[in-house]
């Protein structure tokens, strides 16, 4: 059988190389936020029977000589293209269209919409709050549904340790989207955040059946060394895990080709946050809880 708890030092480094880094390049140059929190315009537009190749730097070029800062421009299907600028009023979306329009002919366009500041930090703010309040939710249920779990065993640990495996997957996911924004200039807007959540949802899904698994382990096999519990219970549940995140990656994935432009990074996101969700259920959160146990025993 092999014994996944005596190489989970090897599973923590792993996760240190990954989560230092970010967190270095996190507090060094943070997030590149978009419009939905800086504030700022929107436009979106496609270009109908253009004769030429229609590239982004023109765009833009097209864009500075009308004195409008653009923040990123990304491309759509079809010749379709989303800006994110400075905010610029009607008059001058006006402008920039009459000028585009001279450029590569008929434009239609799709949307144009500015987030003013205030929107911006009341989402910040809402999506601090939503981790906070889900993460003691967490604990509470876990507590709750746990309660029953043989003693000396505490609910409680498994709760606070399936929130810290949660906590690994979103310094994982905001410490790279930290290096995207600063060499790449990935930026993070209100998709990031519904993203973040989903990954706290399918993070703890996983931790979950883990641990469910340890807590019946427990109670048919009375008397057995708790590091040897943990991974019976991990081996038994490996496959499942396994299969469960492989079809969702397979799923994104498939979005990741042929879904647009405009969902990319969110679906990237996911990407990582699902793997790294994976990983931590399995490798981090379960030994983790095996070093809180032993500690507890050895210092009782």
């Amino acid at each position: 059988m092999i014994d996944l708890i005596a190489k989970k030092y090897l599973f923590f480094i792993f996760s240190g190389l990954i989560i230092i880094p970010g967190t270095i390049a996190l507090i060094l140059w943070g997030l590149k936020p978009a419009v939905d929190f800086t504030g700022g315009s929107l436009i979106e537009f496609q270009i109908k029977n253009a004769s030429k190749e229609v590239l982004k730097e023109d765009i833009k070029k097209i864009a500075e000589e009308q004195n409008v800062e653009v923040g990123s421009i990304s491309k759509t299907s079809n010749n379709g293209f989303l800006l994110r600028l400075k905010p610029i009023d009607k008059n001058q979306n006006q402008n920039l269209n009459n000028d585009l329009k001279k450029h590569y002919g008929e434009i239609e366009e799709i949307r144009f919409e500015t987030v003013g500041p205030t929107v911006g930090q009341e989402t910040t703010k809402n999506a601090i709050k939503s981790v906070i309040i889900a993460s003691i939710v967490i604990i509470l249920y876990i507590a709750w549904a746990f309660r029953q779990i043989p003693k000396p065993y505490s609910s409680v640990k498994f709760g606070i340790v399936a929130v810290i495996a949660l906590i690994h997957d979103i310094l994982v996911v905001v410490g790279l989207f930290s290096i995207f924004g600063h060499f790449f200039k990935v930026e993070v807007d209100s998709l990031f955040i519904t993203a973040l959540l989903t990954i706290m949802g399918f993070s703890v899904h996983d931790t979950i059946v883990v641990f469910d698994r340890i807590r019946e382990n427990l109670k048919k096999i009375p008397g057995v060394p708790f590091p040897q519990v943990v991974n019976e219970s991990i081996l038994q549940t490996l496959a499942r895990s396994l299969s469960t995140s492989l079809t969702v990656l397979f799923t994104l994935s498939a979005l990741l080709l042929f879904g647009g432009e405009t969902i990319r990074w969110f679906i990237i996101t996911l990407l990582i946050g699902i793997i790294s969700g994976t990983y931590s259920s399995i490798f981090n959160a379960a030994p983790l809880l095996v070093i809180w146990e032993t500690k507890e025993r050895k210092n009782k």
